[in-house]
């Protein structure tokens, strides 16, 4: 298979020197214990970057991060107490642990098992 929209290219693949996968050319020259490389150049400061953590929106003497955890914590908090009776029987049920999930679940089987018989026995002639 080949390529539709390219250029057929014959056998000049592969075409030049090469190189081999030995360790290191054999016209490199040695390097000597003692020498050492160009350091990296410092960094300084950002120059027109952005820190990280911070909010590029907010004026410079907002809150820190305990404050900002603290508002959004407060605005949970204010959203969940609007919810209703839906609202609040959801809270709860995403609240059960998987023991509570189990043994309601349980206690619902029981009284459906009941009303069947109960409603058997009514209906026996």
């Amino acid at each position: 298979m080949g390529n539709c929209c390219g250029t057929q290219s014959g056998s000049d693949n592969f075409q030049g020197e090469g190189r081999t996968l030995a360790p290191a050319p054999a016209n490199a020259p040695p390097q000597t214990d003692g020498a050492r490389t160009a350091a990296a150049p410092k960094i300084s400061g950002p120059k027109g970057g952005r820190t990280l953590g911070r909010n590029s929106q907010a004026p410079e003497g907002s809150a820190g991060p305990k404050e900002a955890a603290a508002r959004a914590a407060e605005e949970r908090l204010k959203a969940s107490q609007g919810k209703g009776k839906l609202g609040r029987q959801l809270d709860a049920q995403k609240s059960q642990t998987q023991s509570d999930m189990l043994a309601q679940s349980a206690r619902d089987n029981v009284a459906a098992r009941d009303a069947d018989a109960s409603a058997q026995a009514r209906n026996w002639n």
